[in-house]
């Protein structure tokens, strides 16, 4: 498997998380405290499009890797819940890098 496969979905899963997180922020000021309805819809919408393309970077990475269906949807589920995306982020990369062209052989003992 090729490295831009791994970093196409550690960019995605990183944008995700962070706009995930800054969507709850623009939830939080538009019912909590009525300001920022705009900024939440526009916020909203480019949440929406980022985590699409986590799903099909997600998708991609776990068919490469040959992941079963529940460790395929675990990753895909974690682009929904905050902070979870970042946590699954460092999981996979740990589990795929061995899997990558080019990485060097781990030693056994």
């Amino acid at each position: 498997m090729k490295r831009s496969v791994l970093t196409r979905y550690r960019v995605m899963a990183y944008a995700t998380a962070v706009m995930l997180l800054v969507l709850c922020a623009s939830m939080v000021l538009k019912y909590g405290f009525d300001t920022g309805a705009n900024a939440t819809l526009v916020i909203s919408q480019i949440h929406g499009v980022l985590f699409i393309i986590y799903l099909v970077f997600a998708f991609d990475l776990g068919s490469k890797a040959r992941w079963k269906f529940g460790k395929l949807l675990w990753v895909l589920v974690s682009g929904t819940i905050p902070t979870a995306a970042f946590f699954v982020e460092r999981q996979v990369v740990r589990e795929v890098e061995p899997l990558l062209e080019g990485a060097p052989a781990q030693a056994t003992a």
